[in-house]
Parts: structure tokens; C-alpha cells; sequence
């Protein structure tokens, strides 16, 4: 072989080494710039993710607070009507006190009230339309 053969040949193997170098290098640049991508749209998505489940949290936060509100306020509505019952039951109480025709309260015969008629009445003595019936 002669030298301009070699040489030739050693040419041509060095610009092969060198394509394989170059075509290897631009893969590797490729899927590193893809890989660039894909880690872009995950970025993207972790941030849509994020965002979407800090917007769930403050929903949540709210119907959270609106279910405290509502619950003070059913507190309160069961204080003002325990209250009011038992506002109502001191004067049921208080009228059973000054009723002369409860059972064993209000038989002092000296208190005289009118009943629904407009008739006199004492507690010891019947009214004076019971003594007499009424004609119609």
C-alpha cells in the first residue's frame, strides 16, 4: 500500500471518529434538551397542581368558618330558647302562684278575682252563675 493510501485511510477513519463523535454529541445535547422539556411541562404542572389545591384548601377553610358560624349561631339560638323556656316557665310558675283555683294554692278568701265571664268568685264559694244555671 503506498503511503498516500495510509494516509487516506487514516483520514477517512479520523472523519468517521470524528461524525461518530459529532453525532453522538448532538444525541446526547437532544435528550438533554428534551429532557429540559419534559421537566418544563412537569414544573408547569406541579404549579397548576398546586395552585388547584391551594384553591381546594381555601374553599375547604371557608366551609370550614361557615360551619363554626353556623354553629354559633345554633348555640344561640338554643341559649335565647332555653332562655325564653325558662322565662316561660317562671311565669307559668308565677301564675300558678296567684291562680286562686289551682289545688292548694290561693285559698285566701279574702282575694276575690272575676273569672272568664266577668262573675265574681272566691276560692271557697262556687260563682254565682254555678248557683244558678243560665237560661238561654
Amino acid at each position: 500500500m503506498s503511503t498516500v493510501a495510509i494516509v487516506v485511510i487514516a483520514v477517512v477513519a479520523i472523519l468517521i471518529l470524528v461524525a461518530i463523535f459529532m453525532a453522538n454529541s448532538r444525541k446526547q445535547t437532544q435528550k438533554r434538551e428534551d429532557q429540559r422539556v419534559i421537566a418544563s411541562e412537569h414544573r408547569q404542572e406541579a404549579e397548576m397542581t398546586r395552585l388547584s389545591a391551594e384553591k381546594e384548601s381555601a374553599a375547604a377553610e371557608e366551609q370550614a368558618a361557615a360551619a363554626r358560624r353556623q354553629a354559633a349561631e345554633a348555640e344561640e339560638r338554643a341559649r335565647l330558647a332555653n332562655q325564653t323556656r325558662a322565662e316561660a316557665d317562671a311565669h307559668e310558675e308565677h301564675a300558678r302562684e296567684i291562680d286562686p283555683d289551682q289545688n292548694g294554692r290561693g285559698d285566701d278568701p279574702a282575694l276575690h278575682e272575676r273569672d272568664a265571664h266577668g262573675v265574681e268568685a272566691d276560692a271557697d264559694h262556687r260563682t254565682t252563675e254555678e248557683e244558678e244555671p243560665r237560661r238561654t
